[in-house]
């Protein structure tokens, strides 16, 4: 574990901190004038190894070779030109800094990172990081590579958790969420949206999906694994056979679907590495929580339509509602993830890219 402090006056700025992988949703924006939780889960971090935040260079002022040795083979909107190394956490851990109010970042309900680093230290008045928590976006602190450096914690190391330990954990995220407006309470008839996290994950392993189908078209499982790709593929990819198949796999199942042509496997929330089978496949990553819900859906409750509850129902609400808006996979972290592989390079992936999103 990790304690970040200030590099000038060496104030210690964060609660001790283990880290985990980057989410997928970090630079999410979802809907419009939402209310979303906190991004990271208290007393952990995560760090983006790429630039970020201002200031921005346009995808015309940039060379295509410069591009391709940050890592980005597809034209882009911009560039960040800011420092790499950003760390990310919960605003709950943060430890003795102050609010710079003048720096909301453009903002329209809270604050955002247009101004720069709008949280200084307080024992020296360094600004060292950029609180975020406008609308629509993810409540988060970012630290500032170059104004903070972390320490180790001396006997406060977690370890690596196996995936038998994750799966005992059994820390999967809900297919939908009521979400409310933001600044307003959240009530009981609020409404239930799919959650933003499932569908940043979908444009995340969604691009590995194309790149895996090899411009074949690619059929799901049925359920929510459908919900989530199919009609995008059935749109992208041609019809017809052949048809390569795409299944779920990973730790606790049994080894079957030996001839499925592509695997949808999960990655683990510390390392970020994807669950790799016995015998090679294409692989394409889900987040564990994704995933873990994906292939343990929670059970449904059996609730009657008149009388009493049946025997062995303990429980008096009433049962998840449903999400009846199409499921649509997140357009933004789509196009970020497969302009990083170097496969949409090919023909028919860079027209998706640049004409088809």
């Amino acid at each position: 574990m990790f304690v970040f402090v200030c590099v000038r006056c060496g104030a210690e700025l964060t609660a001790p901190l283990s880290q985990v992988v980057l989410p997928a949703h970090a630079h999410q924006r979802y809907g419009n004038g939402l209310q979303l939780p906190v991004l990271m889960a208290s007393g952990t971090f995560a760090v983006e190894r790429e630039p970020w935040g201002p200031p921005w260079r346009r995808w015309e002022e940039i060379d295509a070779d410069e591009a391709a040795a940050r890592g980005i083979y597809a034209p882009v909107h911009a560039l960040s030109e800011g420092a790499p190394g950003a760390v990310v956490i919960a605003p709950g851990d943060t430890r003795g800094t102050v609010l710079i109010p003048e720096r909301r970042g453009g903002a329209c309900c809270g604050f955002a990172h247009g101004d720069g680093p709008n949280m200084a230290c307080a024992a020296c008045g360094l600004p060292v990081a950029t609180r975020i928590d406008d609308c629509s976006l993810w409540q988060a602190v970012w630290l500032a590579p170059g104004s903070v450096r972390r320490l180790p914690v001396e006997g406060a190391d977690t370890g690596l958790s196996s995936w038998a330990d994750l799966l005992a954990e059994g820390a999967g995220v809900p297919p939908s969420e009521p979400i409310a407006p933001w600044g307003e309470p959240f009530r009981a008839n609020d409404r239930w949206h799919w959650s933003p996290q499932w569908v940043a994950a979908a444009g995340q392993a969604l691009a590995h999906l194309l790149v895996a189908s090899q411009g074949q078209a690619v059929a799901v499982q049925e359920g929510l694994t459908a919900t989530m790709f199919q009609r995008a593929l059935d749109t992208w990819l041609p019809a017809g056979r052949p048809t390569r198949r795409a299944v779920l796999a990973g730790p606790g199942l049994p080894a079957r679907n030996a001839d499925a042509d592509i695997l949808l496997v999960p990655s683990h929330p510390q390392t970020g590495k994807a669950w790799t089978p016995a015998a090679p496949a294409p692989l394409v990553p889900l987040p564990f929580g994704v995933w873990l819900r994906l292939v343990f859906p929670e059970p449904e409750v059996p609730v009657p339509a008149s009388g009493p509850l049946p025997d062995g129902v303990l429980r008096d609400e009433p049962p998840t509602p449903s999400v009846h808006d199409v499921f649509l996979f997140d357009t933004d972290v789509f196009r970020r993830t497969l302009t990083r592989l170097p496969a949409v390079r090919t023909p028919w992936l860079r027209e998706i890219v640049e004409k088809r999103t």
